[in-house]
């Protein structure tokens, strides 16, 4: 069976990110969605609400399992008995740190192979970190996410 992984912070988890998702099981017979604790970038949800709203988005789907972690991807990789690394790629602006990643995985793993997917053009603009800041003023944000992420974010910013 071919297993990938699919690692990201997901604070919050994006219809980029679902669309990825959707890519990698055409792909893969099975794809872990790792979520990372990314205790430096300060997440607004915490690791528990971020696995939450993941599942709750992919329930039913027996291609597709979340977990969490907090060491190594290459490390974790490893432990999941993975053959890939997916990574979304929405601009060219991406790719120069995606590189750096994917030569650093190379470097700790040579037999780990990192895979490039792109969301559909109605998704190329959007990140997490750009959602939360529309979504802190209020703005229009559920073309981009899914309702329950929409449904969180207005309760973290208190709009409901």
């Amino acid at each position: 069976m071919s297993v990938a992984i699919y690692p990201g912070t997901f604070d919050p988890v994006t219809c980029g990110h679902l669309d990825i998702l959707s890519r990698a099981t055409h792909i893969f017979d099975k794809v872990i969605i790792a979520v990372a604790s990314s205790d430096e970038k300060k997440p607004l949800f915490s690791m528990d609400e971020r696995v939450r709203l993941i599942k709750e988005n992919i329930s039913g789907n027996p291609c597709l399992e979340v977990a969490s972690f907090d060491c190594l991807l290459v490390d974790f990789a490893r432990q999941m008995g993975v053959q890939a690394i997916v990574r979304g790629l929405r601009a060219v602006s991406d790719f120069e740190f995606e590189f750096q990643l994917t030569q650093m995985y190379r470097h700790l793993d040579g037999d780990l192979e990192t895979i490039f997917l792109m969301p559909i053009q109605d998704y190329f603009f959007t990140s997490s970190g750009v959602i939360k800041q529309v979504a802190r003023y209020h703005g229009n944000i559920e073309r981009l996410v899914p309702p329950n992420v929409v449904d969180a974010l207005a309760r973290k910013f208190g709009h409901r």
